[in-house]
């Protein structure tokens, strides 16, 4: 079984940074891929970053490039999402996921395990 814990959620205005975390527990994390999702009021989840097992390779939504960057620290179990210049609708519950697999995916379909989310809030 395997868990994942976010933080590092809140409120930032327009334009500020948050750095979001994910604990996983439970399986040999450096051999997974990992990604970060969003899902904003109304809205459908949405792909926004991934990476992974070895953190050589990632991928980002078109939305979040440049601006976002996904990493990861295998000895201690955890993936970071680094946000900058955020936005108002950037505004989202962020969640993790762990894909029981080597390659990266944009789908949410094919993550095996995720995370309670945090509230991510930008203000204009």
């Amino acid at each position: 079984q395997v868990q994942l814990v976010e933080s590092g959620g809140g409120l930032v205005q327009a334009g500020g940074s948050l750095r979001l975390s994910c604990a996983a527990s439970g399986r040999t994390f450096s051999s997974y891929a990992m990604g970060w999702f969003r899902q904003a009021p109304g809205k459908e989840r949405e792909f926004v970053a991934a990476v992974i097992g070895s953190g050589g390779i990632t991928n980002y939504a078109e939305a979040v490039k440049g601006r976002f960057t996904i990493s990861r620290d295998n000895a201690k179990n955890t993936v970071y999402l680094q946000m900058s210049s955020l936005k108002p609708e950037d505004t989202a519950v962020y969640y993790c996921a762990l894909r029981v697999g080597t390659y990266l995916s944009s789908q949410g379909g094919r993550y095996d395990y995720w995370g309670q989310g945090t509230q991510v809030t930008v203000s204009s």
